[in-house]
């Protein structure tokens, strides 16, 4: 009975793709331009900024500490998200480069390049009856990996022709990234009371943050003209691509789990973890490699790939959940 009515309640449309959708219509009715798109990348910037301070607030030492522990399900984890999904992501791009734009055949890459979602894998993994905990440690971690080995991982896959991943880009990572969860893990102690005794304040920040981050994106490449960029066919080249990174991501996912012989929960727990793909981290590195006037089109297929991610998983995890046992 309770997950039914979970079941009924997760096809809603989820409240961060509802944003999403609320940014992408803003920006092509109302673009960020002229002196107005300055103003907005300082805005943007600040929202980063405070959604990794956060984040950093937000996800206990203790358990990152614990969470290395057990390399049985985090290392596979780690080359499945960063190595196999990267390649798949590099396979595409190249597949689909000539008949879509390059920034999208890139972003295709970009998108395989990135670590895992937290709340979404987590809340998934909980519907279809995985290891939660699990779930919530090796999604923070992905994270957290996920700022330094992205854009390297993208640069040497990619070519490094295609992003400048020097010292400027570095440091504007380390800047809007890696100082505030820093700032955030080291003022726990005065701070993590407030954001865990406000979750949903801290969910909409989260939100609003990554709204405000594609906003600025999708401005730019609405100037592109993304809309006359793309004709039908090309959409079908991306739907159908990404189609193919899906079936990939929980399939492989789900079966590299039985290979390793996790137990039915943490089995689960590692194909939502290692198929979902974060815009949480995803909006902001875009922007920082490649600028607003890139970041646009480049962040099309993960965009896409964020809201069939979630369409995929309501039937999975509810599957998943009638056929559990409660041995397991």
């Amino acid at each position: 009975m309770a997950c039914a009515v979970r079941a009924s309640i997760l096809p809603r449309i989820d409240p961060m793709v509802r944003l999403l959708v609320v940014a992408i219509l803003l920006a092509t009715l109302l673009p960020a331009a002229g002196a107005g798109k300055a103003v907005a990348q300082a805005v943007s910037s600040l929202a980063i900024f405070l959604l990794f301070f956060l984040n950093g607030l937000r996800l206990a030492r203790g358990d990152v500490l614990k969470g290395l522990g057990q390399g049985r399900f985090l290392l596979p984890l780690v080359a499945w998200c960063f190595g196999a999904m990267a390649l798949a992501g590099l396979a595409l791009s190249r597949l689909v480069d000539g008949h879509v734009p390059g920034e999208i055949a890139i972003g295709f890459l970009f998108l395989g390049t990135l670590a895992s979602t937290v709340q979404s894998a987590t809340a998934y993994t909980s519907l279809a009856g995985g290891n939660v905990a699990a779930s919530v440690v090796a999604a923070a971690l992905l994270n957290i990996l996920g700022v330094f080995v992205t854009a390297p991982l993208f640069a040497l896959l990619g070519g490094f022709a295609t992003v400048d991943v020097g010292w400027g880009a570095l440091g504007r990572i380390l800047a809007l990234l890696v100082l505030p969860f820093v700032l955030g893990q080291a003022l726990q102690g005065l701070g993590r009371a407030w954001v865990t005794g406000h979750p949903r304040l801290v969910t909409w920040l989260d939100r609003a943050a990554i709204a405000i981050a594609v906003y600025v994106a999708f401005s730019a490449a609405v100037e592109q003209g993304i809309w006359q960029a793309l004709g039908t066919w090309q959409w079908i080249v991306v739907g159908a691509a990404l189609a193919g990174l899906l079936l990939f991501a929980f399939g492989g996912g789900w079966l590299l789990g039985g290979a390793l012989r996790l137990p039915r929960a943490t089995r689960i727990s590692f194909m939502f973890a290692g198929a979902h793909k974060s815009v949480v981290s995803g909006a902001p590195i875009a922007l920082i490699l490649f600028g607003a006037e890139r970041a646009g089109l480049i962040l099309v297929p993960l965009l896409a790939y964020h809201l069939f991610q979630l369409i995929v998983s309501v039937p999975l995890a509810t599957r998943l959940a009638m056929r559990s046992r409660p041995s397991e």
